[in-house]
């Protein structure tokens, strides 16, 4: 059978890798590729049918748990495996506890790969080995309460607020979305009422409870406070 799988992973070597992978595991799939969170939602935009999406946590806009949250609630149907050097079995459970149908450790070795994908088109769930979903604690209701509030973020609005995360300003958002600043702050009004947040800082902070490496969420400037 003939899938069209998305890999999304900002290495060049490693999406190689992943292609390599998927082509084995089901020849004649269509495979399509993206290296950052804003080239795979317009992706998605244009192929909203996808049957897989490889997903790097690590990838520039991701911020940690964050684009997996909210692909879980734009694009409920597609199953999305997350694929990560960062495997421990805290990190494997949280992404399974925000919607991930499997977890893929690069550390795995090409036949594993192999076998986890062709496993997930067949609708099993994939975990690395040794790690055990009832072994852990529940996950923390507040966090998860987060991952909800960013599922229902539109694309743009999902788009708009990762650029928030990683410290960027209005002008500099709108530049590089090709909007007006005016249409960047209703975006982020919105984005402030869906998470419950009074401000920009807020709401990044809200964000950090998502995020892998906590480094990685830079709070705006003092000035952007207000949508």
């Amino acid at each position: 059978m003939d899938y069209e799988i998305v890999i999304a992973d900002d290495h060049p070597l490693y999406r190689a890798a992943l292609r390599g992978a998927v082509a084995a595991a089901c020849a004649g799939s269509a495979i399509a590729e993206a290296q950052n969170v804003a080239d795979l939602l317009a992706l998605l935009e244009r192929c909203p049918a996808a049957d897989l999406l490889l997903l790097d946590l690590n990838m520039p806009g991701a911020h940690g748990f964050s684009a997996l949250a909210h692909l879980r609630g734009a694009y409920p149907q597609l199953p999305v495996v997350v694929v990560s050097a960062i495997d421990d079995a805290h990190t494997v459970r949280q992404a399974i506890a925000f919607g991930a149908q499997g977890f893929i450790s690069k550390s795995a070795d090409s036949a594993g790969i192999v076998r986890d994908i062709g496993a997930v088109l067949g609708g099993a769930q994939v975990l690395p080995s040794g790690v055990s979903l009832e072994a852990g604690a529940p996950a923390d209701p507040t966090t998860l309460g987060v991952a909800r509030r960013l599922a229902e973020l539109t694309p743009q609005q999902f788009r708009v607020f990762s650029m928030v995360c990683s410290g960027r300003l209005n002008k500099q958002i709108a530049y590089e979305m090709q909007i007006t600043e005016a249409t960047v702050k209703a975006h982020m009004t919105e984005v402030l009422r869906k998470l419950g947040a009074m401000n920009r800082t807020q709401a990044v902070l809200l964000a950090g409870r998502l995020a892998v490496d906590a480094q990685e969420l830079r709070p705006p400037p003092e000035e952007q406070d207000q949508a």
